[in-house]
């Protein structure tokens, strides 16, 4: 496999995460958005993240963008800083090839970094390959949310998955 880089994500890489954002909402399997977002949509959650404290990372390979990962504050407040939610998104043509295992990897690597001692996954309970994958990881089913969100026709439910990884 051909190395894959990891780098904070600048203001001119917004296009092409938001692109691969949209490629995952006809799915109805990875985000509760039920129509593609607009670039200006994402402006304040693109500068919502701190390169040091709330990174968001591009994944490039061969000099482009197949992906992103972040951390994202839980919930708001102080006494939850030590906890983030991780998303990674990736390029239609690059999942499952394994990225989405390498991501996850870097993730965990590199949370101790930014004082993050609990990492969190919020993935619909129908979504089985990023359950099994994060699962795969550590992580355990913390919370279970039944039928909150509407898709379409269908009501789905939430999991929670989280991971201690400092004490």
């Amino acid at each position: 496999m051909t190395q894959l880089y990891y780098r904070i994500a600048n203001r001119s890489d917004l296009d092409r995460i938001v692109e691969i954002y949209n490629t995952t909402i006809s799915s109805r399997m990875v985000t509760a958005d039920l129509e593609p977002v607009s670039i200006e949509s994402r402006e304040n959650w693109f500068y919502e993240h701190n390169p040091n404290k709330r990174p968001l990372w591009v994944i490039e390979k061969n000099q482009e963008i197949i992906g992103w990962v972040s951390f994202q504050s839980f919930y708001g407040r102080p006494a939850y800083d030590a906890t983030v939610e991780v998303s990674i998104y990736l390029d239609p043509n690059t999942r499952g090839q394994g990225i989405g295992k390498k991501a996850l990897e870097f993730a965990i690597l590199n949370a101790p970094q930014f004082g993050i001692k609990t990492l969190l996954g919020f993935i619909f309970s129908h979504n089985e390959p990023s359950l099994k994958l994060f699962q795969k990881f550590g992580f355990e089913e913390w919370a279970n949310l039944p039928n909150i969100a509407k898709l379409d026709n269908d009501e789905r439910g939430l999991k929670i998955l989280g991971k201690r990884i400092a004490s």
